[in-house]
């Protein structure tokens, strides 16, 4: 294994402390067996989320002391506009406080009853946006993303030959394509350019406009950089460009691949489509230069979007990514293969075999990680994804159960990794011993956020 090196030196530290089982076990109680609802100074290794817990560069930090912040025409909104249509090409750039008010934003005006959103893979937040809005949220991963096992270089793909299909089959009830890239509930996985480019062809053959939820679109255009012939010898911000020409708008959370702790945006084409979501925009988040966000938010932002594109970080980062999932496939911790860009994904159905998943064996997991080694992890499977028919009451299980241990950018080491690695191999080791669970508490939606649980 290459053990990746930073390309940074560390200026500032925060101290983190290890708990004792005994306390630990104390949080897991008083947080209903969800760690959602641990406090954070409780974790030791927070692998949670890659969302809003980056480490700013000092570029950055001197970014926020001369933000601007002016209510409306704050010089640092031109600056963000300008780095966001320099990469994305898009002139119609709306900020938001971070990427779910955007889709709330394009979803509240697009979707209705009788609506369909197809999607390589939605994630949660994207699925319930469409799903509040009465409109159906429809996944069209391609067969080999439904096989953790399977190598394949572009599991994130969509699945062209369906998206034909129900694009015939529900013609006039599709307002946009989206596509997520990376693909985050599939695993992590990247989408190919001629993925993107398939998908942009039979959607402009059908009329229907082309979106990206391009949170992680730098970390896929790397994976294109480093798999797909044709593009080892470019560079990754002109990949993006590439990437975007192909497609009509996006939204992102800025909180993952821009590098920074809160924000996001909609970009777009459209200007009649834009000029309405300004117009609730102002209802909802503030005016239209400023969008939710703090003119040092903003600043912050328009470097980290240049920044989270440098190649050598990218190297290192998608390198620090792998290096744990190569150390947990030596422990044999069965995994989503190949190692995605953001996470390393423990498929939770093939290391709790014992755990049916109306027992949620991935929330089971990330509640032994959390009690042995003060570890945060989260699930996607059962409790976030399952559905209930609301005719016949039976619940249909997604296909995948994951724990996804997400790597904060620029935030822990190496040693950090290693950590991590001992203390899942020795969870595996015992995992025989675990138990599954049962929900005492469930919201309508999104409940894996406040759900509480006890063990059966």
């Amino acid at each position: 294994m290459n053990i990746p090196v930073e390309p940074f030196r560390i200026k500032t530290v925060e101290r983190i402390r290890q708990t004792t089982r005994e306390e630990r076990e104390a949080y897991l109680k008083e947080a209903g067996l969800n760690v959602f609802a641990v406090p954070s100074e409780s974790i030791f290794v927070d692998l949670l989320t890659d969302s809003g817990t980056s480490a700013m560069s000092d570029q950055q930090w001197g970014g926020l002391l001369t933000g601007d912040e002016a209510y409306a025409g704050s010089r640092s909104f031109y600056r963000f506009e300008a780095a966001i249509r320099d990469i994305t090409g898009f002139p119609q750039v709306i900020p938001t406080h971070q990427g779910r008010v955007a889709e709330n934003l394009l979803f509240s005006t697009i979707c209705r009853p009788g609506i369909t959103i197809p999607n390589n893979t939605h994630f949660d937040t994207t699925h319930a946006n469409v799903a509040a809005n009465g409109a159906d949220a429809l996944n069209l991963p391609v067969p080999e993303a439904l096989h953790p096992e399977t190598e394949h270089p572009f599991k994130g793909n969509m699945n062209l030959e369906a998206l034909e299909k129900v694009l015939t089959e529900r013609k006039g009830s599709i307002p946009l394509v989206a596509m997520t890239v990376t693909n985050n509930s599939a695993g992590g996985q990247p989408v190919s350019m001629e993925n993107i480019k398939a998908t942009s062809q039979i959607c402009r053959k059908h009329g229907v406009p082309f979106f990206f939820d391009c949170a992680r679109y730098a970390e896929n255009c790397w994976f294109i950089h480093e798999r797909e012939a044709g593009y080892k010898n470019k560079k990754v911000i002109d990949i993006a460009r590439e990437m975007f020409s192909y497609a009509d708008g996006c939204w992102m959370s800025a909180k993952k691949d821009a590098l920074v702790n809160i924000g996001g945006f909609l970009a777009m084409k459209d200007e009649k489509l834009a000029q309405t979501l300004r117009n609730k925009l102002i209802l909802i988040e503030g005016f239209p230069t400023y969008g939710g966000l703090a003119g040092r938010d903003l600043e912050a932002i328009a470097i980290g979007l240049y920044e989270g594109l440098d190649e050598d970080y990218l190297k290192y980062r998608t390198e620090q990514v792998r290096y744990l999932g190569e150390m947990l496939m030596a422990g044999g911790v069965p995994l989503v293969k190949p190692i995605g860009g953001h996470a390393v994904f423990i498929d939770a159905l093939a290391f709790c075999p014992h755990i049916p998943q109306s027992e949620f064996p991935g929330v089971a997991l990330t509640v032994a990680l959390y009690r042995e080694a003060g570890i945060r992890a989260v699930e996607i499977g059962s409790m976030m994804f399952a559905e209930k028919d609301p005719k016949t009451g039976k619940v249909e299980y997604p296909p995948l159960d994951l724990v996804r241990l997400a790597i904060p950018r620029r935030v822990y080491t190496n040693t950090h990794m290693a950590y991590v690695a001992d203390a899942i191999v020795a969870v595996y080791k015992n995992r025989d011993k675990l138990r599954g669970l049962r929900l005492t508490y469930e919201a309508p939606m999104l409940r894996h956020f406040t759900a509480r649980l006890e063990e059966v």
